[in-house]
């Protein structure tokens, strides 16, 4: 199993992109190969710390897979902007277990998608005050602008009002 969120995001970064349900079975299959025990439910909540820390990120792509209507989208996870992916122990072997079809990331749609959910969430840290809140998103502003092209200055600026 991954016991990292930067090897969340390695994992992730293995395939491109996965469903959650593609890098829960993928966990799945690390912790069989590690012997250790599985606990989807810590794998689901480990998931979603992941995401609301920005070392995940999730986005719509266009489904490729054959049981699908050529127009379906499914939301996948991709390694965000404050992750620094690392490939746990036994993880290169995953592409060889794990079945998940290529998928094509708009990185640059996903970059503003992101920069706007960040946009968001320092509005609601400045207003609740929370500095500690607003150090973590201060450092993935500056990691977000680095890892697509966008800007946030403005992002910075709001997160101000919870220092004041």
């Amino acid at each position: 199993m991954a016991d990292t969120t930067d090897e969340l995001a390695g994992v992730v970064d293995l395939f491109g992109g996965l469903t959650r349900a593609e890098l829960e079975q993928a966990l799945v299959e690390l912790a069989f190969k590690q012997g250790k025990d599985v606990d989807r439910d810590a794998f689901a909540a480990e998931i979603e710390r992941a995401v609301e820390d920005y070392y995940l990120v999730e986005t719509e792509v266009e489904s490729e897979r054959a049981d699908t209507a050529a127009d379906d989208t499914e939301s996948v996870l991709v390694a965000g902007p404050a992750a620094f992916p690392t490939v746990p122990e036994n993880g290169e072997d995953l592409p060889h277990i794990l079945d998940a079809p290529d998928r094509k990331i708009d990185r640059e749609g996903m970059g503003e998608a992101v920069a706007e959910r960040l946009r968001d969430d320092a509005r609601t840290v400045a207003a609740a005050g929370d500095a500690e809140r607003a150090q973590e998103l201060l450092d993935v502003s500056y990691d977000l602008e680095a890892w697509a092209p966008v800007d946030t200055d403005d992002v910075r600026e709001t997160l101000d009002r919870a220092f004041e």
